[in-house]
């Protein structure tokens, strides 16, 4: 068994790893840049070692620090995590080269999944069935154009070298394919250094299903069922499930085993994932199931696969990556259960899904009960950056059916508090409870059609009222200090607190009055308090969160579009489109500035029609978060 590990990686996935490297008695290693210092995963590992500036680019993505890294402090094996450099062949063999083990699939076979032209002919070849449409060397934009019409609208533009979902567009109509293109092709260019696109026809009702496989260098694969990632936003998973609803038996085993044939096809070793995508219209059919692509990485949501199975992935890679045998047969693995996992992020979904950045004062996931697990990389007083992918954690449940599971995974949204920074904790939790995701009626465009309809609602008054009622007696006069805290603490606010009139408070900043409450708003369910001090409370109701406090100070953090039409920049970032001129007349919703920040592209729109008053903003420039891109005044009535 290896003895000593660096992980290529941060976050919550560093420090996933370094808690099964730590169970079998393995040194770990952190890397880390400027901007993550104090993170976690650099206090959790034995050693940690500074590898550059804050840029992922001149950080995590550079491949002789790391190695260099993991030579000075006398490390065996490197394991890449997913994102950065797991999925890179050329990393992989440097790591082999320097006399190092590599915690992931050989270079040849990361380099025959790795572009998805290429992995689509050897899946074709290997008996995998792949979806119709054009991967080929003529990159000219016209042909694109011929090609996407010969396949039929609407077509899925895709990077060859793209995933977790970037360099991905929709196309509706030959009108918008030229400007799809550009924006792919873009944004493949910034996140893989490759702009080669390939065309899929688009399925009307996708169901996104994949499989867990794994392999070992003794000749064994074995899979260890499928998830269910259909809940999806921009291509970006939400919540992912295992196993998948509605999958009978035989649909089962004949996609899992045209899995482990792809994962022979390449001689594949490791945890890899065989994605494939659905034609949901009729059910799940294996006849109506094609291979998507292959990640020759382990998943983020892998931990679904470990709550049915009952096995430690990242110990599996580890074993195998020491040349042990898989740790169990095909037959030795069996799902028991349901699992869920739905992704935290900073970010506000009211105002498109803006990144949010700062300070966590409050961070309080609730995962002390059984079933519960949560998977992070933040504690409470860490910071957000705009260096990285804003995800904060994984909150993950496992129970015996999957109504239980989406009820505890509620639960555990709506006990949980994240503060000032704004969070998607109301959107998971009406994910969770909209009609068709609990009828299973699943597609990847369930999102997008149900729209704000899923961001989250406010803190109601009742709410408010039991917060503002604990906030009176807490400043009771005679009471002493066990006392206040009984009545301000979490488990007990639902105690009746003494009789009040009418008060005035603000939550998040914004005045409130409120009548006192009666004992039925007391005892109410979908609601919980935590104390944050200085007289304020948090309240969150289905997973929204505000602070409650007898003053306005400690607003949340955001950015973005403001009701006086001044257009903030939401964080640091680059401007990579100006799309209006001073003087344009612009409609509600119209897309004004692109901004590229986080590895992603956030467009700011306007809020309401009127005129462009100003414009502060110009193609490749950088601007800094809050500042002022475009005043908009409104249109005449």
């Amino acid at each position: 068994m290896i003895t000593s590990l660096l992980i290529a990686n941060r976050g919550e996935i560093a420090c996933r790893i370094i808690r099964t490297a730590r169970r079998l008695g393995i040194r770990t290693v952190a890397v880390y840049s400027d901007a993550d210092a104090r993170a976690l995963h650099v206090r959790e590992a034995d050693e940690a070692v500074h590898i550059g500036p804050s840029p992922a680019a001149e950080s995590y993505l550079v491949g002789e620090k790391i190695i260099a890294a993991a030579q000075e402090t006398g490390a065996e094996a490197i394991h890449p995590g997913y994102g950065f450099l797991s999925e890179n062949a050329d990393f992989a063999q440097a790591v082999l080269d320097a006399g190092l083990i590599w915690v992931g699939p050989k270079p040849e076979s990361i380099r025959a999944m790795g572009l998805k032209d290429a992995a689509k002919t050897l899946m074709d070849e290997a008996g995998v069935p792949t979806t119709p449409g054009y991967l080929g060397e003529n990159q000219d934009v016209d042909f694109l154009a011929e090609q996407a019409e010969q396949i039929g609208y609407p077509v899925l533009i895709k990077a060859v070298a793209g995933g977790g979902g970037k360099g991905m567009r929709k196309v509706d109509s030959a009108d918008d394919f030229s400007d799809a293109l550009q924006s792919c092709r873009r944004e493949a260019k910034a996140s893989f250094g490759n702009d080669v696109v390939l065309l899929e026809k688009w399925i009307e009702s996708p169901r996104h299903i994949e499989v867990q496989i794994f392999g070992d260098s003794h000749g064994n694969v074995v899979h260890l069922f499928e998830r269910d990632c259909s809940l999806q936003r921009r291509h970006q998973k939400v919540i992912e499930e295992a196993p998948a609803p509605g999958m009978d038996a035989e649909t089962r085993e004949e996609v899992c085993a045209a899995a482990v044939r792809a994962a022979k096809a390449v001689d594949y070793e490791g945890a890899g994932t065989i994605e494939f995508i659905a034609d949901a219209s009729d059910g799940l059919r294996a006849d109506r199931i094609w291979f998507m692509e292959m990640n020759t990485r382990l998943q983020v949501e892998h931990p679904v696969t470990e709550e049915i199975t009952g096995q430690d992935l990242v110990e599996w890679q580890l074993r195998v990556a020491s040349g042990e045998a898989l740790p169990c047969k095909q037959d030795e693995l069996s799902i028991d259960g349901w699992a869920m996992e739905a992704r935290l992020y900073a970010e506000n979904p009211a105002a498109g899904f803006l990144p949010s950045t700062g300070k966590l004062e409050a961070f309080r996931i609730d995962d002390g009960f059984v079933g519960r697990r949560l998977d992070t990389g933040f504690v409470e007083g860490d910071a957000v950056t705009p260096h990285y992918d804003p995800m904060l954690a994984k909150l993950i449940v496992h129970d015996d059916s999957r109504d239980h599971a989406i009820e505890a995974l509620q639960r555990m949204l709506e006990e949980s508090f994240v503060w000032p920074l704004k969070n998607n904790m109301g959107f998971l939790y009406e994910c969770l409870d909209c009609a068709p995701f609990r009828a299973a009626d699943l597609d990847t465009g369930l999102i997008d059609r149900l729209g704000e309809a899923l961001t989250g609602g406010a803190v109601g008054d009742a709410r408010i009222a039991v917060a503002a009622e604990k906030l009176g007696a807490a400043r009771e006069p005679g009471l002493g200090y066990e006392q206040r805290a009984m009545l301000t603490g979490v488990a007990n606010f639902r105690l009746n607190a003494p009789h009040r009139a009418e008060q005035h408070v603000y939550a998040d900043a914004e005045p409130r009055t409120v009548a006192p409450p009666d004992d039925a708003a007391r005892q109410a369910a979908g609601f919980s308090i935590s104390d944050l001090g200085d007289e304020a409370l948090l309240v969150n109701e289905r997973g929204t969160t505000v602070r409650v406090a007898a003053s306005p100070s400690g607003s949340r953090a955001g950015g973005g579009a403001a009701s006086d039409g001044s257009i903030l920049s939401p964080m640091p970032g680059k401007i990579i489109a100006v799309c209006v001129e001073e003087g344009d007349t612009v409609a509600k919703g119209d897309r004004l500035v692109t901004l590229e920040a986080m590895k992603m592209e956030h467009s700011l729109v306007a809020p309401f029609d009127g005129t462009v008053a100003e414009l502060n903003a110009d193609v490749g420039g950088q601007v800094s978060e809050g500042t002022v891109l475009v005043q908009i005044e409104a249109g005449e009535e």
